[in-house]
């Protein structure tokens, strides 16, 4: 009987080196073939889904592929361990309250990560790609913020993708052009982020999802990535849905700049550095690039108009409508940052605030002034407060939803998202720029009270994480909001419509019309017409004039 056993164990153990997805039931068939090779993810406490995290989709970006658009990943032949998050691209702590799950941090980062609550290799869901935010300085797909698992349950195949940062994912110089067979340099984040969707195209149906169902979003930096791959033409035959949170690539919002431009800033950096030389710069260690990169000023390194990614700016593209002629869901917060940022240290009153707007702009003070009210130090904070705004990056989602409107018959609805987050459990600490918190500054002055929602802090309601953030007191109204949320937008990753049974009518913007409806998205939701569309059209004769 023992020999019968151990001849059954035995031949048990050769049929899964065989055929890898034929594993244990305890394993619960968690090993999935992609087109380079096998891997093996986990499942979430309830089994619902099967996790695959740090799945590499190009090759490591480093030594000779530093400052390269990606390259294909190369064949594994035994199953890969996909459990744990890979490394975060290489950045400082920019924001301060940005949290990760990464291993680390190293230029070796192209790493992605799927939920998927795939049960049959038939099945064909929709696909969720979402981009992080941190102004292409800071950020990585494992913050749980982005985590995929809530929306997964929803019947969605959720994906997070890191990208490179700063000199690393946007450096460009006339020696990468030279060498690049495209001619061309700079934009590599964007690039990994494009090589990502073609991995999705390529490899999704294994995990049960629909690569004709893809739809890419993303928040501030990934809202920007979100309307740069909408326009590249490399992107826009690889997805079917866009759903930006605040921000686009349009001025004055990281917007690119011309191929020379860019080449001057990368010669100015190797100059600075002291590096004569692209095999210099190459040669040089990750630490000591990074270290030279922070202690000269961190050099801008913007996107870039190559010819090859982007070949001219959004709004020539949109206009031309060359870009992908998707469904867009698009968006902004009520009060993205504080009236401070036009104040500069003043007091909130009526007089202080014509004295600023007058220094911002001397020629059309009265045309601004007639735009934002500022009758007594109330309406002055919230008028400071929406230009700080809109001229930080609600006019550029503004202008993103306009171009499309115009330029597509494909749907387009707005939202505008108010609902404010509860107060923090300890009080000794303070919200961050990015969404987090960070500890309080016993010398600076105290934080006043939001007045409305600010940026980034919709992130936890749309992918349904609010539990994953243990620093605020969320209330049965922040789940109730966030819910309606996910419906929304579980929805529209489905039928490129938010709208369903239950649910407050989401009507789509029709392209003439000069009070478009936008959902208020809070604790109840309901559609209302924009009532201020008219200082976007200012500010856009302001921003397209530079």
């Amino acid at each position: 009987m023992k020999k019968i056993i151990i001849f059954l164990a035995a031949l048990a153990l050769a049929s899964c080196k065989n055929n890898p997805q034929n594993v244990s039931s305890s394993a619960t068939n968690l090993v999935v073939k992609t087109e380079n090779g096998a891997i093996m993810g986990v499942t979430n406490k309830d089994h619902s889904i099967k996790k695959y995290l740090g799945i590499p989709f190009a090759q490591p970006p480093v030594g000779d592929l530093r400052w390269k658009a990606p390259q294909d990943v190369k064949n594994w032949s035994d199953t890969l361990q996909t459990n744990e998050f890979k490394s975060k691209p290489v950045q400082a702590n920019v924001f301060g309250d940005m949290r990760s799950r990464s291993n680390g941090m190293s230029e070796d980062c192209l790493y992605l990560n799927v939920w998927t609550p795939k049960t049959t290799s038939e099945e064909k869901l929709p696909v969720l790609v979402y981009f992080y935010g941190g102004g292409f300085v800071a950020g990585d797909a494992s913050e749980p913020r982005y985590d995929g698992e809530t929306m997964a349950k929803k019947g969605i195949v959720s994906v997070t993708v890191n990208y490179r940062l700063n000199v690393f994912g946007f450096m460009a110089h006339p020696e990468l052009s030279k060498e690049a067979p495209y001619e061309a340099s700079g934009n590599y984040g964007l690039l990994d982020q494009q090589k990502a969707l073609e991995w999705v195209q390529n490899n999704i149906a294994a995990f049960g999802g629909d690569p004709n169902k893809v739809t890419i979003a993303g928040e501030s930096a990934g809202s920007i990535s979100v309307s740069a791959q909408m326009a590249s033409p490399l992107s826009k035959d690889l997805i079917n849905g866009a759903i930006g949170e605040s921000g686009a690539s349009i001025n004055p919002t990281l917007s690119p700049v011309s191929l020379k431009e860019a080449e001057q800033n990368g010669l100015d950096f190797a100059e600075k550095v002291g590096a004569k030389s692209l095999a210099e710069l190459r040669a040089m260690s990750t630490d000591s690039i990074f270290k030279l990169y922070q202690n000269k000023g961190k050099l801008n390194f913007p996107t870039v108009i190559d010819n090859y990614f982007l070949p001219k700016s959004l709004p020539e593209i949109f206009e031309a409508k060359e870009q992908a002629q998707v469904p867009l869901l698009v968006g902004w917060n009520s009060a993205e940052i504080p009236g401070m940022a036009i104040m500069q240290g003043l007091e909130y009153s009526k007089e202080n605030f014509i004295k600023k707007v007058k220094e911002i702009y001397p020629k059309n003070y009265k045309e601004v002034l007639n735009l934002y009210p500022h009758s007594n130090k109330d309406e002055a904070k919230l008028s400071a407060t929406k230009l700080a705004s809109d001229r930080f990056i609600v006019y550029s989602t503004w202008k993103w939803f306009d171009l499309h409107r115009k330029n597509s018959d494909q749907p387009v609805y707005r939202y505008l998202f108010s609902k404010i987050r509860p107060e923090l459990k300890d009080k000794s600490k303070q919200p961050g720029l990015a969404g987090g918190t960070k500890e309080k500054d016993e010398n600076a002055p105290e934080t006043p009270k939001p007045i409305g929602a600010s940026h980034a802090s919709e992130i936890e309601y749309f992918l349904g994480n609010l539990d994953r953030n243990k620093e605020y007191s969320w209330t049965k109204d922040d789940y109730k909001t966030s819910e309606t949320i996910q419906q929304y937008l579980a929805n529209f990753i489905k039928t490129g419509n938010p709208n369903t049974e239950g649910l407050p009518e989401w009507p789509k913007v029709k392209a003439d019309d000069n009070t478009p409806s936008v959902m208020i998205l809070n604790t109840t939701s309901k559609t209302e017409n924009a009532k201020n569309d008219e200082r976007f059209l200012f500010l856009d004769k302001q921003f397209s004039n530079k």
